[in-house]
């Protein structure tokens, strides 16, 4: 009986939203009734597939369904094992509330493939051959697209395995692609191996593997869901609605292309994203910290092989931002340098910040990476040993996904539902106010001992008036730097 007036309550929705779809979507009366099917007969899967899920709920979605299958990959211990990597690193010790994992990312990329998979198929199902395979496959490749990530997100693939192991090609993106593999064939998950296949990668009907993954523009559900929950753990503004794009969205082509109105909205995605790089993820002291973890992580490397363990999923899935502690925790005398870094950072006694500067634009084209050595060469003060492991030196690029070109150029437009041409748009036709130059490259100089603050200032602006003729940075190095000394333990 309760299943039936739930079906009934269903049917009287579909009923009254009737006339509302028809005009929302723009369709003749033929087309409404083809696509109106097409919706009712969706909403019966959905009811049916209700009965066989579990809901979780999520400060940022609210209510996620997540289906059979998938729970067979969320219950299990590498899928788990993202409770422990936090999505942002170490921002947290400057943003209090970015504390949110790997976890929360990949139930909210998965809702969110399931909302934009579904939707598509709603109303060109019947046209574009969508069929339920395609609708789990796109969730479950939200689901688990993160899960080769390391300890620390970011930091273990961009600071640590540069430094440890210089030349290797790593990246998370492959590990998860080996990491679903393993648990496939560890806990015995039926699925069907072209299924599987498709999860990874796929050629066939590539706008579906751009919801989750978008190589051609960049618009995809994992920017929706990390904007969306890294902006509001950190208390960021953010300008940018993926649930308006979401709703002004259609495959032409091949392509996911969007109402041309929603230009701004494009662009505000682009934009906010790389807010959130400079104010947070690259802010000055949440460098300074993960350039210090990483350095632990070089000392501890001897001792706990961590850099050996990214070879083979059945060793990897073991690593996560527990290992800190177990570092911080051990009674090893060979863990002991690593242990000093870790207690300065846990006392906030970090690597100083001396000063960053921009580079040039005009010089953006032959800009080639600023190291230590760079820094120690242009010391000109007598009297004080500057030496290379003193210095450390952050090259930052921050960029709206496409270099020094205008990303949206990269995106196809349509006027409305009942046109069927796509077309790309300047932005010259869309507003004056957008910006022109699409790069920034930061150069940043840290030195490892407060008592080198000055020294390291000021060999920093000679390397820029060596460089460019100019000091390019904004202002000098705060008095209040220089007076300070190395701590000891």
């Amino acid at each position: 009986m309760v299943l039936r007036n739930l079906r009934a309550a269903f049917d009287m929705i579909l009923e009254l939203g009737d006339q509302k779809f028809s005009r929302t979507m723009g369709l003749r009366h033929d087309e409404h009734d083809e696509a109106f099917t097409l919706s009712q007969n969706a909403t019966g899967h959905v009811f049916q597939e209700r009965l066989h899920t579990k809901c979780m709920h999520d400060n940022v979605h609210r209510s996620i369904y997540v289906d059979a299958l998938s729970l067979r990959f969320v219950d299990t211990e590498q899928f788990q094992r993202l409770r422990d990597v936090r999505q942002l690193g170490l921002c947290h010790m400057v943003y209090p509330g970015a504390v949110h994992t790997r976890f929360e990312h990949s139930l909210g990329t998965y809702y969110l493939a399931d909302q934009a998979v579904t939707r598509i198929k709603n109303f060109q199902g019947a046209e574009l051959g969508i069929d339920r395979s395609d609708v789990k496959t796109v969730k479950l490749a939200g689901l688990l697209h993160d899960i080769g990530h390391g300890p620390f997100s970011h930091v273990f693939d961009n600071e640590f395995l540069p430094k440890i192991l210089p030349g290797e090609k790593w990246s998370h993106e492959e590990m998860s692609v080996d990491m679903i593999d393993y648990i496939v064939d560890l806990h015995h998950i039926d699925i069907d191996s072209g299924d599987l296949r498709r999860v990874k990668s796929s050629k066939e009907k590539r706008f579906l593997y751009d919801i989750v993954a978008n190589g051609r523009n960049g618009i995809d559900v994992d920017k929706f869901d990390y904007i969306e929950r890294d902006t509001r753990a950190c208390g960021i503004g953010n300008s940018f609605s993926y649930s308006r794009l979401m709703e002004n969205m259609r495959v032409m082509d091949d392509e996911i292309c969007y109402r041309a109105k929603e230009a701004r909205n494009v662009y505000n995605l682009f934009q906010t994203r790389a807010d959130l790089h400079r104010t947070v993820y690259t802010h000055p002291k949440v460098k300074a910290m993960e350039l210090m973890l990483a350095d632990a992580f070089l000392l501890a490397n001897d001792y706990l092989l961590i850099s050996e363990q990214i070879q083979s999923p059945e060793d990897f899935w073991k690593l996560d931002d527990t290992i800190l502690k177990a570092i911080e925790t051990a009674c090893q005398p060979e863990l002991k340098s690593a242990q000093e870094i870790i207690l300065r950072l846990r006392r906030r006694q970090l690597y100083q910040f001396c000063n960053e500067y921009a580079v040039p634009k005009e010089m953006m084209n032959h800009f080639k990476d600023v190291t230590a050595k760079d820094i120690v060469c242009a010391q000109t003060r007598s009297g004080v040993e500057l030496r290379e492991e003193d210095v450390v030196v952050n090259n930052q690029k921050i960029d709206l996904t496409r270099g020094q070109e205008d990303p949206v150029r990269s995106v196809s437009f349509f006027q409305d539902y009942e046109s069927n041409e796509k077309f790309k748009i300047q932005k010259e036709r869309i507003s004056h106010l957008l910006p022109s130059f699409f790069l920034d490259r930061i150069v940043r100089v840290y030195s490892k001992k407060p008592e080198l603050v000055e020294v390291v200032a000021e060999a920093f602006e000679n390397f820029q008036l060596k460089t460019y003729g100019i000091k390019t940075q904004v202002h000098g190095t705060p008095s209040g730097k220089k007076n300070k000394r190395t701590p000891s333990f």
